[in-house]
């Protein structure tokens, strides 16, 4: 079964970056697409950025800009590029892989944003 496993989170001073990596233990090339939610306490999940397969890229309204969504196939990893952070991008931040059967979830990396 497809494994995905998030890391880069921490925490970061208004304005500073980060970036956030998500390693996958299958064959990124073949997933639909690739996404990063983020989710905070008691807030519904958000889509933040897409990646799909051919390699166009989606972002929220709130991060667009700021934020870059990109692939490395060779090394099977996602990464959410973040700058310009602002206090109201903390979240856990997840990776999402879709394939035509079924959608894959990693744990979550936390990103928290000081002033």
């Amino acid at each position: 079964q497809v494994q995905l496993v998030e890391s880069g989170g921490g925490l970061v001073q208004a304005g500073g970056s980060l970036r956030l990596s998500c390693a996958v233990s299958g064959n990124i090339a073949s997933m639909n697409y690739m996404r990063w939610f983020r989710q905070a306490p008691g807030k519904q999940r958000e889509l933040v950025a897409v990646i799909i397969q051919g390699g166009g890229t989606n972002y929220v309204d709130s991060v667009q800009g700021r934020f870059t969504i990109s692939r490395n196939s060779a090394k099977n990893t996602v990464y959410l590029q973040m700058n310009g952070l602002r206090p109201e991008d903390t979240d856990v931040y997840s990776c999402n892989a879709v394939s035509v059967v079924r959608k894959y979830w990693g744990q979550g990396t936390q990103v928290t944003v000081s002033l």
